[in-house]
């Protein structure tokens, strides 16, 4: 079966622990004779330079977990961390001192930087820092292209002002707290789908929408010129998982991000938001909702199962869900 994800970090990473179990792949690690191709297209817009480095949290968040490496308390970084050059990056009094670089990050982000500077695409930049990790799926950013995304927020210094500042300043320095008035990716409408995308989207069995974020992280790249036509066009069946339960987003701060957008914070509401393929000019044939809800979104079969990635294999129930909701079957 050939099975693309849309995803974004901490929460997209887990549900691709899931994807991999429900096709009995080990969830972390490769399998070189799997029959299975999985394709995880990975949003690039919370993507920042710091330090003169290129940080890419999602590439890297998932690229971690499927490798085995993944710090699993905090949900990002590397196990095993230390900190030293951030303690001394905050002796020199260096901006910012918001976010942290653990050491052996900042090794990830010395080889990335440096091969974008010798002129190669993130994609092949990507495919060569897995080569370490060996995810067991291929990682591809959503796009070659720089696109970050900016919040306009009111300004904590001056609350009658408002101002831009980029995704990481509003979500790791100020934890989303300013009221945000708009979101825009700034960069996505002139960037292209990174090489493989559309023709990963083209060949797929089945496309799914992990529980991620859906303003910031798979509302970003449905928002690259092509990929939101060719989910719109491809042939497998497109189901989405509701990342709110009960009315609640369960990971980040969904909710900010989705309030900003005019959009309800209810898996109805993101369902609607994102649309049918069949009846209007959305990208969803299924949504999966969490037990006991009852939600309608017109022209999308909806079900309700378990929906909390608890661990590995309530994720792989979640996955199996989804298979069979399109009508398609691993065997």
């Amino acid at each position: 079966m050939k099975v693309v994800i849309l995803v974004g970090g901490v929460g997209g990473a887990r549900f691709l622990l899931g994807v991999k179990q429900a096709l009995g792949l080990p969830a972390t690690g490769s399998a070189p004779e799997s029959p299975h191709e999985v394709t995880a297209l990975v949003n690039t817009g919370d993507d920042v330079w710091m330090h003169g480095l290129r940080i890419c949290p999602d590439l890297d968040t998932c690229m971690y977990t499927l490798g085995g490496g993944i710090d699993e308390e905090r949900g990002w970084g590397h196990s095993g961390e230390t900190w030293t050059v951030k303690e001394e990056l905050a002796a020199y009094g260096a901006e910012p001192t918001w976010f942290g670089l653990g050491d052996k990050d900042i090794a990830t982000h010395l080889i990335r930087s440096r091969m974008l500077r010798a002129g190669y695409p993130l994609s092949q930049v990507t495919e060569a820092l897995c080569d370490r990790w060996q995810p067991g799926v291929r990682l591809l950013p959503m796009s070659d292209d720089r696109v970050e995304t900016h919040v306009v927020i009111d300004d904590p210094e001056d609350p009658d002002q408002r101002k831009a500042i980029h995704f990481q300043e509003w979500w790791v320095r100020y934890r989303a707290e300013p009221k945000a008035h708009s979101i825009i990716a700034v960069g996505a409408d002139e960037a292209k789908p990174a090489p493989g995308v559309l023709d990963a989207i083209a060949a797929a069995d089945i496309v799914l929408f992990a529980p991620s974020n859906p303003v910031v992280s798979v509302g970003t790249t449905l928002g690259v010129p092509g990929i939101r036509d060719a989910l719109r066009k491809t042939r497998a069946k497109v189901v989405g998982v509701s990342p709110i339960i009960g009315g609640k987003a369960l990971r980040g701060m969904a909710d900010a991000c989705l309030s900003a957008i005019g959009v309800e914070t209810s898996a109805e509401a993101v369902g609607r938001h994102y649309g049918s393929r069949k009846e209007s000019d959305g990208v969803l044939d299924g949504w999966l909702v969490s037990e006991g809800e009852t939600v309608d979104v017109p022209g999308v079969a909806v079900r309700d199962v378990p929906l909390l990635m608890s661990d590995v294999d309530a994720t792989a129930a979640m996955v199996r869900a989804a298979f069979d909701l399109a009508g398609v079957s691993v065997d």
